[in-house]
């Protein structure tokens, strides 16, 4: 009973000095290293129910939209009204404000549904303006490129959408084929990178029969600076009556296949590059990475 006892003063006593610490603005790293105590449970049961000084706090960049979405709310605005204004989602207001009172209805169906589609539309152009963004962001992350980080990007790119040989079916030989113009022109470049002569390389389009041929046909030529004898014959792929298909708008323009003539050889160091990529990256030391 006395040992008992002791544990239970021992333990009031460190959680009188934790909470103490608490409000004084103290963090947690900061209260752990003051008592002297590393195991972390103990430590959230000594903090339990104090709340964080707001230093320490990470920065939300909801907050604002929060607050002002609660503002709003008491001035009597609805979830719609809301999210015209702001550009967030209906279910992150509902979140935010459910607590306060509901406005009340003052409007026709038509009008609550007008301002539900302007809504929407609103949010729809954060979200792009915001997918916008990230990208661009990331885009400009990458910066230039090595000569050895183009080598290795064209080398993952050929083994993720080219031609490669089968132990059924011996084809070494070098074809890339897609319908992105930006995985095109990269691969392009590799090719000049490694001295693929581009007197070597022939091209054929596939893309479906009721396309506009003769413009992507235009517009593959015009990515690749080849002449039109570089080109083979197309490709129609047929469907029956039927087939319904998405791929309809103006920007589809078909497949491009990028071939290599008398490329056994470099199809095999393409393997053999992509072989040492995979060891590599098997062998890497995880300890070291970010």
């Amino acid at each position: 009973m006395t040992s008992s006892t002791s544990k239970y003063t021992d333990f009031e006593s460190l959680r009188d000095r934790a909470v103490a610490l608490r409000r004084e603005g103290l963090s947690r790293r900061q209260i752990r290293d003051r008592i002297h105590i590393d195991n972390n449970d103990l430590l959230n049961r000594l903090l339990e129910g104090e709340p964080p000084p707001d230093w320490t706090r990470r920065p939300n960049a909801k907050d604002a939209l929060r607050a002002r979405a609660r503002e709003l709310r008491l001035e009597g605005r609805t979830y719609d009204q809301i999210q015209l204004e702001l550009g967030c989602s209906k279910s992150s207001i509902s979140l935010w404000v459910r607590d306060l009172p509901k406005p009340e209805r003052g409007r026709s169906r038509a009008e609550a549904s007008e301002i539900a589609r302007k809504g929407w539309e609103a949010t729809l152009r954060v979200r792009e303006e915001e997918r916008q963004r990230t990208k661009e962001a990331a885009a400009r992350a990458v910066g230039s490129l090595s000569d050895r980080e183009l080598f290795l990007v064209g080398v993952a790119l050929y083994w993720a959408e080219g031609t490669k040989d089968k132990p059924y079916e011996r084809r070494e030989r070098v074809t890339f084929v897609n319908s992105d113009p930006g995985m095109i022109r990269t691969f392009l470049a590799w090719l000049d990178l490694i001295g693929v002569d581009r007197a070597r390389h022939t091209y054929h389009l596939m893309i479906h029969e009721n396309a506009d041929v003769p413009a992507a046909e235009r517009y593959w030529a015009d990515v690749t600076g080849a002449a039109p004898e570089r080109f083979g014959k197309t490709t129609l792929k047929r469907h029956a009556p039927k087939t319904t298909r998405k791929n309809v708008a103006d920007a589809y323009r078909g497949c491009l296949a990028v071939r290599v003539r008398g490329s056994a050889e470099l199809y095999r160091r393409i393997e053999g590059a992509w072989c040492g990529i995979v060891g590599a990256a098997s062998t890497l030391d995880q300890s070291n990475r970010a």
